[in-house]
């Protein structure tokens, strides 16, 4: 192993500081780590952006950026193909779906019954189930297909479908609503507060050790499925469970801080680099590691210098991943 994975949780550890420190209010160190220690910060409104923005913030990025770039991994490993990700079998497209039916036909309102839900919590409900509706779809298309390659495809041609809708919803809705639906497709960390992390961070920590726990059937996967039904691993259990950790962790994440493009994609590639082994037991965790670390890198990138504001996520997510995939590309047809 390279000593460069050894250096992952201390480089993840010292992002993670940079996050609390660096913002679009300049708040002193020394003030930062007082306030997180339990004192009294020396304004009121320092103390709220610490604990009520930028520590919730670097939870999410830490969480979420682990999550894609693990479900990435066990996509990519299970249907050997270096360009699957989390966003291939339209689990966002999903989520994307139930946010533009709130937003854009239900005016941000969910009412059934004496249950009635707006807002954020509108949108995150949708979402959600949004995401675990074509979770459900794939699972049930997975125990009738044997084929990798076919239920790729029908995951392709349901976000397409769902794609479709969306543009169909955008195209008669309001121009307050068309906004609105854009600034949640361009990602956030911070959509996540104090109140909610406890159910972000149970459902995400839950759907990274289920991820752990495959390692030796996606390591048997590796040497090719007729060979690991030699092994006695169940196919069938492997990729139905695979399919479920991926779209939970998909799902939660897609919720709460929108669609967040590339980490699923790339960051496998660049824990490959970084490890140099396609070894899981070594792979998984530099992987997780290392999503994180892009998504806190991409958090920091996205506040603009001086008071000028912070800019999309999706913005930076992008210029991050895409080299890496070209290099990947460029690569295999050496």
């Amino acid at each position: 192993m390279k000593p460069t994975f050894i250096l992952m949780p201390f480089l993840a550890a010292v992002l993670f500081t940079a996050n609390l420190l660096v913002g679009a209010v300049n708040i002193p160190a020394s003030e930062v780590f007082s306030i997180l220690a339990g004192h009294t910060g020396s304004h009121a409104s320092w103390q709220y952006i610490v604990m009520e923005s930028r520590l919730p913030q670097a939870i999410t990025a830490t969480l979420c950026g682990g999550a894609l770039a693990v479900s990435g991994l066990m996509l990519q490993t299970a249907f050997r193909n270096p360009l699957a990700g989390p966003s291939v079998f339209g689990i966002n497209s999903g989520a994307s779906l139930g946010v533009a039916l709130v937003m854009l036909l239900l005016g941000g309102n969910i009412t059934a019954g004496n249950v009635s839900l707006s807002g954020f919590m509108a949108v995150l409900a949708a979402a959600f189930a949004g995401a675990m509706a074509v979770m459900g779809l794939i699972l049930f298309f997975a125990n009738i297909v044997r084929s990798n390659v076919m239920l790729l495809i029908i995951g392709i041609m349901i976000g397409y479908i769902a794609s479709s809708a969306i543009a169909l919803l955008n195209f008669f809705a309001t121009e307050e609503g068309v906004q609105s639906y854009m600034v949640w497709g361009l990602g956030n960390f911070g959509g996540v507060s104090m109140s909610q992390m406890p159910w972000f961070a149970g459902v995400t920590v839950a759907g990274l050790i289920g991820s752990l726990l495959l390692v030796k059937p996606l390591n048997a996967l590796l040497l090719g499925e007729r060979y690991a039904e030699n092994l006695g691993v169940n196919i069938t259990l492997v990729r139905n469970t695979l399919l479920f950790t991926t779209g939970l962790l998909t799902a939660v994440t897609t919720a709460f801080c929108g669609p967040v493009a590339f980490i699923g994609l790339a960051v496998p590639h660049i824990a490959r680099m970084i490890t140099g082994t396609d070894n899981h037991r070594h792979l998984m965790p530099a992987t997780i590691f290392c999503g994180s670390i892009v998504a806190l890198t991409c958090n920091i990138i996205c506040v603009l210098p001086g008071n000028i504001g912070i800019i999309p996520l999706n913005a930076v997510t992008p210029i991050m991943g895409a080299p890496v995939i070209i290099y990947v590309i460029m690569h295999s047809r050496n």
